[in-house]
């Protein structure tokens, strides 16, 4: 009898060529999975931004203290802060290591140390101390000792600070951010494994006829594990897209929109930085199929 007219041969049966699951299709615990997966690859993707970002920032704030110094000069005598300031960068400009020596004006030191007076203001008479801003040669930079040996030689009383110990704290903040992000970025990943290890256990709980009906067919512990091993590597990838997107498009929301000031500032976000973004599904594939095997593996081995 021959086949009706449009029929398909069975050579291109698509059904004989990509055979279906021998798992029952995803239910609605599979979609529950994903959203926990998506929640989980959001915050990580998160963490690996603002990490990147945090660490921009340190970088940024230790290269504008880098090779400078700041010059606290205090009056003494009949001498006015501005003459004493003066002579300070006079005194300065001479030392071998010295590139540019600027003396700042009255403004900008009152306009430093006004926060630490509330909105109030400067009590009036105030003996605000002057400012010398000295930029260092990055080849062969002045020691503080050389600047304070002329500054006392001129007859000068100030006091030299070369940045070092904010820079040490610049520098100690930049590592906790990166290791706070990889602490929560490793919680996260022992989060998503603690899910796919519960996960598996319930899904070979609930298919335990379906696994006795594999292992009479011949199907080793190893073939049933690579079932579920897949299974939930589709939906952890899955997972990890939809939290991927979520971050890009929070990310460039933040910005686009964020501004200059307040949080930009201090976290600088760069478009570049949303490429960490791109590896978060295979590495939430990775997890899932690494604990989804060894946790049907574990209970596969302990069935009787």
């Amino acid at each position: 009898m021959s086949e009706p007219p449009g029929a398909a041969s069975p050579a291109f049966n698509l059904s004989r060529w990509y055979p279906g699951s021998l798992l029952p299709k995803e239910d609605g615990a599979s979609s529950s999975l994903v959203l926990v997966v998506t929640i989980l690859a959001f915050l990580a993707c998160l963490a690996g931004m603002g990490a990147l970002a945090a660490g921009r920032a340190a970088d940024g704030w230790r290269g504008q203290l880098e090779n400078s110094a700041t010059v606290v000069v205090r009056p003494t005598g009949l001498e006015t802060p501005d003459s004493v300031a003066a002579r300070a960068a006079q005194a300065l400009a001479g030392v071998r290591g010295v590139a540019e020596v600027k003396a700042l004006e009255p403004a900008k030191a009152e306009a430093l140390v006004a926060p630490w007076f509330g909105p109030e203001g400067l009590p009036p008479g105030l003996p605000v101390p002057r400012l010398v801003a000295v930029d260092l040669d990055p080849a062969a930079p002045a020691t503080p000792a050389a600047m304070g040996a002329a500054l006392k030689a001129a007859g000068i009383d100030a006091t030299v600070d070369d940045h070092t110990i904010w820079m040490a704290d610049i520098k100690r903040a930049g590592l906790a951010a990166r290791a706070f992000a990889l602490g929560l970025f490793l919680l996260i990943a022992i989060a998503c494994g603690s899910v796919i290890v519960f996960a598996t256990s319930q899904g070979l709980t609930g298919r335990r006829d379906l696994i006795e009906v594999l292992h009479i067919a011949g199907a080793t512990d190893e073939f049933i594990a690579r079932l579920f091993q897949a299974r939930f590597a589709r939906v952890a990838a899955r997972g990890g897209i939809y939290g991927g997107v979520l971050a890009i498009a929070l990310g460039a929301s933040f910005k686009l929109y964020g501004g200059t000031g307040g949080l930009a500032s201090m976290l600088p976000l760069a478009w570049t930085d949303l490429a960490v973004v791109a590896p978060c599904p295979v590495i939430a594939a990775l997890i899932a199929a690494v604990t989804a095997r060894v946790a049907a593996m574990a209970q596969l081995g302990a069935q009787p």
